[in-house]
């Protein structure tokens, strides 16, 4: 299993990884997004990108936490893994 970086830019460039792979959708596009929802990602997108993201880092996004856009995830997981 490879180590993942826990700097912000490392975190946000494996989380473009994981979005694009799901949804074709240029990164540059994702990055001026402030919501998830303008690129016509609905519910069941956004529940993809979150297992996605927890299988990757090896942690829970609760329901409570609101993920609507990159900079969402990438605050998210750093915030965890600055703890662990």
């Amino acid at each position: 299993m490879q180590t993942l970086a826990i700097d912000p830019s490392s975190i946000k460039k494996e989380v473009l990884h994981i979005i694009t792979s799901l949804k074709k959708v240029h990164p540059r596009r994702l990055l001026k997004a402030k919501d998830l929802s303008e690129l016509g990602f609905d519910i069941l997108d956004v529940v993809d990108i979150i297992v996605a993201v927890e299988q990757t880092y090896q942690l829970t996004i609760p329901d409570e936490v609101p993920v609507y856009s990159v900079d969402d995830f990438v605050n998210y997981v750093y915030s965890q893994r600055k703890q662990q």
